[in-house]
């Protein structure tokens, strides 16, 4: 009679597969796995880091956050407040947060490049591995 019968009249599978479609579907793709500081619980892995290192970024980390509440704060505890003292110091606050941080990643370099051993001051010389000023005169014997 006909292919359709009365008891599937209205029926669809809807969210299944068929057969067809699952042996044209690819695998899906596993992610690696990746080491990460917590993977114990107790930061085990921080010792890995070199302590200076480590709490330059944490010092950084603090002050630039600072800076930028600070910086987007004071202006608008000034205009939308009107606390015309506190909005500018929140401010400048907010700046000084900002320079303090760029200060202590100077130091952190800073104190990287004498570690290596790259700190002797004298910026085209061979021992920092970066080529001489090419403008410079050549030097006279």
């Amino acid at each position: 009679m006909f292919s359709l019968d009365e008891d599937d009249e209205g029926e669809i599978s809807v969210g299944e597969s068929s057969d067809a479609e699952r042996e044209m579907t690819p695998d899906i793709p596993r992610a690696p796995s990746v080491k990460s500081f917590d993977d114990g619980g107790d930061f085990e892995g921080a010792s890995d880091v070199d302590q200076g290192t480590l709490r330059a970024f944490v010092v950084a980390v603090i002050y630039a956050n600072a800076a930028v509440l600070l910086v987007a704060l004071g202006p608008m505890v000034w205009f939308f407040e009107g606390w015309s003292r506190v909005g500018p110091a929140l401010f400048v606050v907010g700046l000084l947060a900002g320079v303090r941080t760029y200060q202590t990643y100077r130091s952190w370099k800073r104190s990287r490049d004498e570690a290596d051993g790259e700190g002797d001051g004298d910026p085209g010389s061979e021992a920092d591995g970066r080529d001489p000023d090419p403008d410079a005169a050549p030097p006279e014997a």
